[in-house]
């Protein structure tokens, strides 16, 4: 098992890795957006917000610069630890129309604790040679942040690939011509069901660097203890809000399952504070109580995980375990174990 747990000092305080950060929609409509949870949720003051998102919305951009800050605007504690990264996303089927001058001015103005760099995310449809002219912008995009970064604040490198080598080469490259904190490895969305691929890009990146590690978007249950297990330092997830709007309950070792398809019971099946306070039809009707019922599943998968290691109990064992439940699941826990072993 490559797990480890190390502490980063950020700007807003010490940060306690491996950890999750909960996306926030800044500026969507409110179906969309993330409910308050880190006065309900204590070991969870962390937040995932897009630069580019909140620059390109007027009103809310001039509110943030010349009223409250950030923080208060979603609804998030001071002390909140904040990832703000490119909006690269975005730039998934477009080209990319900021520059990392603009990107790190507004990421530091939002107060955020840790960047991402802009980058062009991957996409199944492009042709290769496309996709290779995305990592290669993207690298060229990380060092120009590199040269002119020079605040507190972590720098974390996009990095994007669809195989392990060129991961690894990115890596290389990156280390070798810039000066990054860490690396965030994208791109692996669009592909998460292919367990072995995006297992093998995750362990060339945890072998090719010792630093910081990040793996956008795949923070939600199904992947958040194969990432655990592999090393990865943090990771984040919208899989609460998306389950939420679509009436499914997140149950941790069997995923989403619909609100629907436990009509049935008496009772809901988790023992969160939202749930051990609220009847059934509360969750079911009313959509943030269900959002941060959700976001709970995930803070305790990361919990229990933390739990199991600090008691010194055998981390595979507790994962064959606790996938045992879910086909998927164990599939992708035994592709982790097997590509792991073989670096012993």
């Amino acid at each position: 098992m490559l797990y480890r747990q190390r502490t980063l000092d950020t700007p807003h305080g010490m940060l306690q890795t491996p950890v999750l950060f909960p996306v926030s929609n800044v500026g969507k409509r409110s179906s969309d957006n993330t409910p308050e949870y880190t006065e309900s949720i204590p070991d969870l003051s962390t937040a995932m917000v897009n630069a580019r998102a909140i620059r390109n919305r007027d009103p809310q951009w001039q509110r943030i610069l010349n009223g409250p800050s950030l923080r208060e605007d979603i609804d998030v504690s001071g002390d909140t630890i904040i990832f703000a990264d490119s909006g690269g996303y975005d730039f998934h089927t477009n080209e990319v129309d900021t520059t990392p001058a603009e990107t790190l001015e507004t990421q530091r103005q939002v107060e955020a604790d840790i960047f991402g760099t802009v980058d062009l995310p991957l996409s199944r449809d492009n042709r290769k040679a496309e996709n290779q002219r995305r990592i290669s912008k993207s690298a060229e995009l990380a060092l120009g942040a590199s040269e002119i970064h020079n605040g507190k604040e972590h720098l974390l490198a996009s990095v994007h690939g669809y195989d392990p080598e060129t991961v690894r080469n990115t890596i290389q490259y990156l280390e070798h011509n810039g000066e990054f904190d860490g690396y965030a490895v994208g791109s692996l969305v669009p592909i998460r069901t292919d367990y072995e691929k995006v297992t093998k890009i995750i362990l060339a990146a945890r072998r090719e660097t010792n630093k910081h590690l990040h793996v956008y978007g795949l923070g939600g249950l199904t992947y958040q203890p194969l990432l655990l297990y592999l090393g990865v330092d943090s990771f984040d997830s919208s899989a609460f809000i998306r389950s939420a709007g679509n009436r499914n309950y997140l149950i941790p070792g069997f995923g989403g399952e619909p609100m629907k398809n436990i009509d049935n019971l008496s009772y809901l099946p988790c023992a969160c504070p939202v749930c051990s306070s609220q009847d059934f039809d509360m969750v079911r009707e009313d959509r943030d109580l269900l959002v941060q019922h959700n976001l709970w599943a995930l803070a305790l998968e990361l919990r229990r995980f933390r739990y199991m290691v600090a008691a010194g109990e055998k981390i595979e064992e507790y994962l064959n375990l606790r996938f045992q439940g879910n086909k998927v699941t164990k599939r992708a826990f035994n592709i982790a174990k097997q590509q792991v072993r073989r670096l012993k």
